[in-house]
């Protein structure tokens, strides 16, 4: 968590600079100071609303999915969708995403709450839109196994993950998964551009 703090953290975020503005004579909110940090704060608004509006997207298309899973599909016959590369087969996995690790299912779900809170905790200094994305889709992925943890048998924290999604010669995973490795791939890609989560690019 600290270091999430350090990679998405600046030492002089645009709301200080209004403070200075302020402090030096022109009434808060007045002044290209003032009005740098209304623009400041609204962007970083509109960056919080697409980050919840992907999650909220991600988190409800996974539990939708997984409601028609298990009272259609679940003990019934795999579906082919495209003949025997892809079919829909329905699991339940008490491991973590791939259904690996069935051993340590609490652990994972402590991990996946974790990585919740520290999503929520750092979206206050988010100011990129493509890192707004990418942590949506870890958020909601998070949300939708998490769900699955807490509120599904055997018991709360231990719960089996509903999996469907089987290619062949691959594991069965569900959308939740492929949305924690979709924003996975995202946070790599921008890390590798220099793309900081507060705006900033740098060179290493």
């Amino acid at each position: 968590m600290a270091e999430a703090e350090r990679i998405i953290g600046t030492p002089d975020t645009p709301d200080d600079g209004g403070e200075h503005t302020a402090a030096a004579g022109a009434p808060a909110g007045t002044g290209a100071g003032g009005q740098g940090a209304t623009a400041a704060r609204t962007g970083r608004g509109r960056r919080i609303a697409v980050l919840f509006a992907v999650a909220a997207f991600a988190y409800a298309l996974d539990l939708v999915s997984k409601m028609l899973v298990v009272s259609r599909l679940e003990g019934h016959t795999p579906i082919q969708v495209v003949g025997d590369l892809l079919e829909l087969h329905a699991i339940r996995n008490p491991g973590a995403a791939f259904g690996f690790g069935a051993a340590f299912t609490v652990i994972f779900t402590l991990i996946a709450a974790a990585v919740i809170v520290v999503i929520i905790r750092l979206a206050r200094k988010l100011y990129s839109f493509p890192w707004a994305v990418a942590l949506g889709l870890l958020l909601g992925g998070a949300l939708g196994n998490l769900t699955d943890r807490i509120f599904r048998a055997p018991g709360v924290f231990e719960g089996e993950v509903v999996d469907f999604i089987a290619p062949k010669g691959f594991a069965v995973f569900n959308l939740a998964d492929s949305a924690i490795v979709c924003g996975g791939i995202l946070i790599v890609l921008l890390s590798f551009r220099g793309l900081d989560p507060d705006g900033t690019v740098h060179k290493d």
